[in-house]
């Protein structure tokens, strides 16, 4: 990969737009590595950028810091590659200077992008990418909370020679394995990256919204989701299998309809546009698979992921899995965010995005517009669980957030809507969370948590499920059991809600680990919430760090003045259990608040 030479200024420059942007915003880490990173590198310093000196100057970490068993810069250094590959996606897809951070290194390379040029490098993303809004935090009450994810975005063209079509791309595929082509259209925020929905009518394309398609019909029962297929024409053992583990995660999804027989098999659909394929191709040394997620009609290539079977163990192949699938198949997920974009919708699709749309910008509007086109699917006699689930959590929404509609909302009528769903779906994932979600709203915890278990059982590819169910048990005191699986919710996500860390954080603060309560409290610093406010002073004073304590009492003060005064109101308001509200009031007293009583 050929890279440039900028000036020093221009280096500069494009820094700061980097850090002010609302990418980066949600990552204090992220912007002090990138910021090291660069300093040194401009001050020829490049050779100093080793694993121990970045975690001693950036990370805090001492002379005994070992790389070979603390993994903390390898970590950090991957998300921050994710977070520059998302703001080139979206805020930053009009900068003409564009900061890349290799594989294998720690020292930045810059490229400069020419003005309304074809398909990018891979290190950056599309050119043509929507400006992304500031994501709006998810709180942690709600059902349908899921993680902001990668964008759409056309299939780039690879120097490759003119050869037949699957030996090119077996070529292509090779040099991309061997650093050519790096982190193939990575990991960005689809949800953030799109205009918030607009209903429109989806019989045919726009100019605004061109699909390489001959046609671009909607004549699909208003029930109809977007089809998944599984391509995998090899004989590789390690793609076979990681095809089966593949179909068996897609198969725990209740926004996808998963098609068993091959793409292009008697019986499919005569419409391809709301089809999408997982493509499996062996690279031709070292036992590793990349899979493509394809729009079938178009052949748009919407992320690609590869995966070394033969050198991962179990679990951690399963994490990765888990982020394709939580990235790709929700709501909020790159295969939605197509259609979305495409205006593909079916009247079911149509409905789920206006729902997720809301959870992005709570407004009664917006809360009104998603209940009414559920409400109208059934009254059309269209039967899914995923209509009475967001159904009867948006009955909740009315009561918990004072909206006027529906009339009359109860609690009885959303535990109603909720139980309909698990009887229409009993094997869905989305509808026992939801029950789950609304018993713990009744008081119900024991209830809450069986069917938050069996939502997480049905689905363990969902990270989302992981989350809720994580976070039911630690709010009903089980920590031990709790904690563990909203870290692993937390760290195999490339990108969620801040109400993960914030549950995270519950958890570990409960098991006495500061150090990494402490970590997951960096990303609640651009979300303006009186609890995450209270969990940075806790770790402040913890650390000792005297005057950000006092000044973030402050901030407390004036912003949350009832939480200042009464943080015991607060969390028994919110049923925090009450070992975990005392330790959080005791932890708030020690650090000044004198209120804390």
């Amino acid at each position: 990969m050929r890279y440039d030479t900028p000036a020093a200024p221009a280096v500069r420059e494009t820094l700061e737009r980097v850090l002010r942007s609302e990418t980066f915003g949600r990552s204090e880490r992220a912007r002090d590595l990138l910021r090291y990173l660069i300093d040194r590198e401009q001050a020829g310093e490049a050779e100093r950028l080793k694993g121990f000196t970045i975690a001693v100057d950036v990370f805090g970490k001492d002379a005994e810091f070992d790389p070979s068993t603390d993994a903390v810069v390898r970590v950090q250094a991957g998300r921050l590659r994710d977070l520059l590959e998302q703001y080139y996606a979206s805020e930053g897809a009009g900068d003409p200077l564009r900061v890349i951070i290799p594989r294998g290194s720690y020292v930045p390379a810059y490229r400069y992008i020419a003005a309304q040029a074809g398909p990018l490098s891979n290190e950056t993303g599309p050119a043509d990418a929507s400006p992304a809004p500031g994501p709006v935090a998810a709180e942690p009450e709600a059902a349908s909370a899921v993680p902001p994810l990668e964008p759409v975005h056309d299939q780039p063209t690879f120097p490759v020679p003119a050869l037949s079509p699957q030996l090119a791309k077996q070529v292509r595929l090779f040099w991309m394995a061997m650093g050519a082509v790096i982190a193939m259209l990575g990991f960005v925020v689809v949800r953030m990256a799109l205009p918030l929905h607009v209903p429109v009518e989806t019989g045919s394309a726009t100019p605004e919204s061109p699909l390489s398609t001959a046609s671009i019909t909607a004549a699909y029962p208003p029930e109809t989701l977007p089809s998944a297929h599984i391509s995998a024409n090899t004989s590789d053992p390690e793609a076979i299998k990681l095809a089966l583990t593949l179909r068996s995660a897609l198969s725990g999804f209740d926004t996808i309809d998963l098609i068993a027989r091959d793409h292009g098999a008697a019986g499919g659909r005569a419409d391809e546009s709301m089809d999408f394929i997982f493509s499996l191709v062996s690279l031709p040394s070292g036992g590793s698979v990349v899979v493509e997620l394809q729009h079938a009609a178009s052949g748009t290539v919407l992320m690609s992921r590869q995966f070394s079977p033969s050198t991962s163990g179990r679990e951690e192949l399963d994490d990765q899995i888990a982020d394709m699938m939580s990235a790709a198949v929700p709501v909020s997920g790159v295969i939605y965010g197509f259609i979305e974009q495409k205006r593909l919708q079916s009247g079911l699709t149509e409905c789920l995005l206006l729902n997720d749309d809301y959870y992005l910008d709570q407004t009664p509007a917006r809360h009104r517009g998603a209940f009414d086109c559920f409400k109208r699917l059934l009254d059309e006699g269209v039967k899914s669980p995923l209509i009475y689930s967001e159904m009867a959590a948006l009955e909740l929404e009315t009561i918990t957030d004072g909206y006027g509609y529906p009339p009359e909302a109860t609690l009885e009528r959303g535990m109603d809507l909720a139980y309909r769903g698990v009887l229409a779906g009993p094997t869905s994932p989305y509808a026992h969370r939801a029950y789950g979600y609304l018993n713990g709203r009744s008081g119900n915890a024991a209830e809450s948590i069986r069917w938050m278990r069996k939502a997480y059982e049905l689905n363990t590819y969902d990270l989302s499920m992981a989350a809720a169910y994580g976070y039911a048990l630690i709010f009903s005191g089980d920590y031990a059991t709790g904690g563990p699986i909203m870290k692993r919710a937390v760290e195999a996500s490339s990108s969620h809600p801040s109400w993960w860390d914030y549950a995270l954080f519950l958890g570990e603060f409960m098991l006495g680990d500061m150090e990494r309560a402490a970590r997951a409290t960096e990303v609640l610093l651009s979300t303006r919430k009186s609890h995450y406010l209270a969990a940075r002073i806790i770790v402040a004073q913890q650390s000792g760090q005297v005057a950000q304590v006092a000044a973030m009492r402050q901030e407390l003060a004036e912003n949350y003045p009832d939480f200042a005064k009464n943080p015991r109101a607060a969390f028994e308001k919110a049923n925090y259990p009450a070992n975990m509200t005392e330790k959080l009031i005791e932890a708030l007293r020690s650090a000044g608040l004198d209120s804390a009583n």
